[in-house]
């Protein structure tokens, strides 16, 4: 199902992670769960990974992930604050020691000028309270394309963390 690249990267996190004795959540939006879907693609992911939100409507982020009302509306789902919310949110409502959050308009629809087709907003925190923020315009690369290249971004930002 996870394509050979996003498996090795899935494969070297799972195993940096346990070296470090380190676990993950994930926030998931536009990939609807293929963070979480390419590291349990790895027999043995279960010491390492402890949850996975997928919370694509904005209702869902509010009552699972505790992203404020007024950050959603002043800002909207695809944004950088929603992305930074989602991803406190995760290790807010779980044990994990590390979170990544994703939100964004993979397409074909949705986008407008201010946010368009392919923009993805990345956030990862760690308990100990580093947090790293990606923004990417991955353009109108159709949706599976947007969608994996949001998996391999997500991966390396808890890789980054990991570290």
């Amino acid at each position: 199902m996870i394509e050979a690249g996003l498996r090795d990267a899935a494969k070297h996190l799972l195993d940096l992670c346990r070296a470090h004795r380190l676990t993950i959540a994930t926030a998931e939006s536009c990939t609807g769960g293929l963070v979480v879907a390419a590291l349990t693609e790895i027999a043995g992911s279960s010491d390492v990974v402890e949850c996975g939100f997928v919370t694509y409507s904005n209702q869902a982020k509010e009552t699972m992930l505790g992203v404020p009302a007024a950050t959603l509306k002043r800002y909207g789902a695809v944004s950088a604050e929603t992305a930074t919310a989602m991803a406190a949110g995760a290790l807010h409502h779980s044990q994990a020691d590390i979170a990544v959050a994703i939100t964004g308009i993979a397409g074909p629809g949705g986008g407008s000028k201010e946010k368009p087709v392919g923009l993805v907003h990345f956030a990862a925190e760690s308990r100990d309270g580093r947090r790293v923020e990606r923004r990417r315009l991955f353009g109108k690369i159709g949706r599976r394309r947007v969608r994996e290249r949001s998996v391999a971004e997500a991966l390396a930002l808890l890789d980054e963390l990991a570290r």
